[in-house]
């Protein structure tokens, strides 16, 4: 069991602050990664719709296109760079997740956020155990899915919800590992997780997106976005449930509804670094003071080593933890100074 120093509601507030503070660094550091995504899909949609309306022409004029595999080929040929866009940033933003992590640490230390490439290379060099845990969190997803296992998913879900910061501050875990290490972390700690899981949501996935789409509706940004896309949504049928008693819903309504749905998956994608802060401070201060697994006798004896053994390791390992820090806070003293 764990003894906590700060409360659920002080690192939720410590974290939100943190956010905030660097918001300009973090805006920046996620652009690629969340518009990067939607940029890759418009793409893909843009060019497989004007290869569809100029479908009939294209065979008009070359014959040989007549056929279903050479179609299906175009198309996914022309789909290619707008997935590989997609890909990247959908993997960038998966990488940022861990990145921030990362940073938590010195984040505390000086209340400023710094050498983003570095944290973010720490992540890309363990690229299959990270790739395992998001497989992982794929499958539990799926499973999700199912209505019966809508509770029991739920529950698990606050049990899980550390297993990215283990990974990233006990990289000698294995992604099954790091699923343990989170179930063990919260275990006894559920209400204050919960607690911090409700607050996240709320702020992030409805508090914050919800306070901009009510202003770009009062000024009109929606409205003229909405235009935009309205002759690719009036190629769609109209949703008519007047036979239900309910109103149709208009291609207007689906313009707007698309336009705000967007613009809320992007302000929640903006806002991930605040829940990696969030969760990576929760799991520093569970981890605190944890004992230690102990090892098996047999273990004990067979990993036993020379006294200058240990001290040459001991000084190794101080060393390199010493030089990474050392460095990346020059680094961070030399950027801030010619941001100055």
């Amino acid at each position: 069991m764990t003894k906590k120093q700060k409360s659920a509601l002080g690192i939720f507030a410590e974290s939100t602050g943190l956010y905030f503070t660097n918001l300009d660094k973090f805006l920046k550091y996620m652009t690629f990664p969340v518009l990067g995504q939607i940029a890759g899909l418009i793409i893909v949609f843009l060019t497989t719709y004007f290869y569809t309306i100029n479908m009939p022409k294209l065979i008009e004029k070359y014959p040989d296109l007549n056929s279903m595999s050479t179609l299906v080929i175009i198309s996914v040929v022309i789909s290619l760079p707008g997935l590989a866009i997609f890909c990247k940033a959908f993997w960038e933003y998966l990488v940022a997740y861990g990145a921030v992590n990362s940073m938590v640490e010195n984040m505390l230390r000086s209340g400023r956020v710094y050498d983003f490439e570095a944290h973010t290379e720490l992540i890309k060099r363990r690229a299959v155990s990270f790739i395992g845990l998001w497989f992982l969190f794929g499958l539990f997803s799926l499973v999700a899915v199912c209505p019966l296992m809508w509770i029991i998913c739920a529950i698990f879900a606050i049990y899980f919800v550390l297993v990215f910061q283990v990974f990233t501050f006990e990289p000698e875990l294995s992604p099954l590992g790091c699923v343990k290490k989170s179930l063990m972390l919260v275990k006894g700690h559920f209400r204050d997780t919960f607690l911090l899981f409700a607050l996240a949501g709320a702020l992030t996935y409805i508090l914050i997106p919800q306070i901009i789409i009510k202003g770009f509706d009062a000024t009109g940004v929606n409205i003229a976005f909405s235009n935009v896309i309205m002759p690719f949504v009036n190629l769609l049928p109209e949703l008519d449930f007047s036979m239900y008693g309910l109103t149709s819903i208009k291609h207007s309504d689906m313009a707007l509804f698309t336009i705000q749905t967007i613009i809320a998956q992007i302000l929640i994608q903006y806002t991930l670094p605040l829940r990696s802060i969030l969760w990576s401070m929760w799991y520093k201060e569970l981890n605190n003071g944890l004992p230690k697994q102990e090892l098996p006798a047999s273990k004990k004896r067979n990993s036993k080593k020379s006294p200058s053994e240990k001290l040459m390791e001991a000084s190794k390992k101080k060393y390199s933890k010493k030089k990474l820090d050392d460095n990346i806070l020059r680094r961070a003293m030399e950027k801030d100074d010619d941001e100055e």
